[in-house]
This record gives C-alpha cells, sequence and structure tokens, in this order.
C-alpha cells in the first residue's frame, strides 16, 4: 500500500505546485515514496546525502540503528554515525527536520533540545506516533524541526486507539499484536511522507529564521519597556 501510484497521484494535490525542487530529502531509501512526489530533490545512498550543496530546506531521515535503543547489538558502518551530524547540520543551516526514533542518544550527542524547549537555532522536537499517519505499527518518532514556530506547523491527524502490529516481538499465543517485517519498519508511510513535506518546504533557512526570531524578541521586549514606562508615568 505504501507509495501506491493512485495514492501518490491523490496526495501530490496537497503537495507545492512546482517543477523545480522546492526540498532536498537526505537519506532516502532507494525505494523511498519522495522519489513520486514533484518537488523533492531525493539523495539515496547511491546518490549520497553528503553531496547536498544546500540551498532547500530538508528532510532528514539519517540512519539510526548506532543510536537507537538496540544500539549495543548494530553493527553500522564507521562512517555512519557522522551522517546523523550531517543532518543535523544540514537542518540548522537550511530549515527543516530531521527524523529520528524516539529515545535516540542522538539528540543528548548533539544537543537538540528536550520536549518543550527551543534551542539557540529556534529548532524544537515535535513527537509524532507513525501510526497517526498509517504505519501499522504505533512507531514513536522524535522530529527536529528548524524554521519554522510551534504554532505554525501544518495540520496533523490525531488517532486514538492500539496499533494493530508491533515493530517487533518474540512473544507467542492468542492477543500477542504481530510484528512487521524491516522493510515495513523502515518504510516512510505516505501520509507522513507527506507531513514532512508540508513541514520543510514550510521553513525558513537556520540564519532567516534565528533573525526573525531576534526581532520578534526585541519588539516584545520594546513593547514591555514602554508598556512599564506607561505605567509609570
Amino acid at each position: 500500500m505504501l507509495g501506491h501510484p493512485a495514492l501518490l497521484r491523490e496526495h501530490s494535490r496537497h503537495l507545492c505546485p512546482v517543477d523545480l525542487a522546492s526540498v532536498a530529502v537526505l537519506f532516502a531509501r532507494s525505494d523511498s515514496v519522495y522519489k513520486g512526489f514533484h518537488g523533492c530533490d531525493v539523495y539515496d545512498m547511491a546518490r549520497d546525502a553528503r553531496t547536498f550543496a544546500g540551498g532547500l530546506p530538508v528532510i532528514a531521515h539519517p540512519p539510526c540503528r548506532a543510536w537507537g535503543r538496540l544500539r549495543h547489538f548494530a553493527k553500522p558502518r564507521p562512517d555512519e554515525k557522522d551522517l546523523a551530524f550531517f543532518a543535523v547540520d544540514a537542518v540548522r543551516t537550511w530549515g527543516g527536520v530531521l527524523e529520528h526514533p524516539a529515545g535516540s542518544t542522538l539528540w543528548q550527542v548533539a544537543g537538540l533540545p528536550r520536549l518543550g524547549q527551543r534551542d539557540e537555532f529556534g529548532g524544537f522536537t515535535l513527537p509524532v506516533p507513525q501510526f497517526w499517519f498509517g504505519h501499522r505499527a504505533f512507531k514513536n518518532t522524535w522530529l527536529y524541526v528548524v524554521g519554522i514556530s510551534p504554532a505554525d506547523i501544518p495540520a496533523f491527524p490525531l488517532v486514538l486507539g492500539e496499533a494493530p502490529c508491533v515493530l517487533e516481538t518474540r512473544k507467542k499465543g492468542s492477543g500477542v499484536r504481530p510484528s512487521i517485517s524491516r522493510p515495513e519498519r523502515e518504510a516512510t508511510p505516505l501520509d507522513f511522507a507527506v507531513f514532512l513535506f508540508n513541514l520543510a518546504a514550510s521553513c525558513k533557512s537556520g540564519k532567516d529564521f534565528t533573525s526573525q526570531l531576534h526581532v520578534k524578541s526585541a519588539t516584545f521586549l520594546s513593547r514591555v519597556v514602554a508598556s512599564k514606562n506607561a505605567v509609570n508615568e
């Protein structure tokens, strides 16, 4: 179902109607759903995301096995951890969103903001279950977002209840939810890809956004000072 051509045609109506790329997708799968989107400049393993020269907001899906809860059992390539740092720099420089599993240790190592906080780049963390976007497992996910205010993020669904499947389990017996295959675990649901595209396309570059934040902060402080002076008078 993921990436079905009919669904892509339907959802493409919600994407920016541009012929030129408006968003760069870094560290995509070779069979990435983004390759069916107008306006996406997709970097899979063959193209190498490290060749991205900038100039566009990004959607970054850096490899997560070296950062997740099973990292002690993972066997990442020697340079694989560095890809996540490249992704963080790209998001902070050009704006956009980085996606990783909830609880990723990248947040602590790279100094990414905790839930409810903002960092010096104006970035924040948005927790979302991919189940809300059509994944058959709940798949809790953290998004690091730079270049947009939390109040301005595109609308997304809220789905109550349990997911029909789990990412993986060794339990057996009646009432145990089945696990899904590795390709399905790694795939980005179509609705989630559409949301990430619209989110990234709405982001300003990190420099432009932080400048805007500083202007807003200075304006707010000047109004506070003016109000206090008026009261004192």
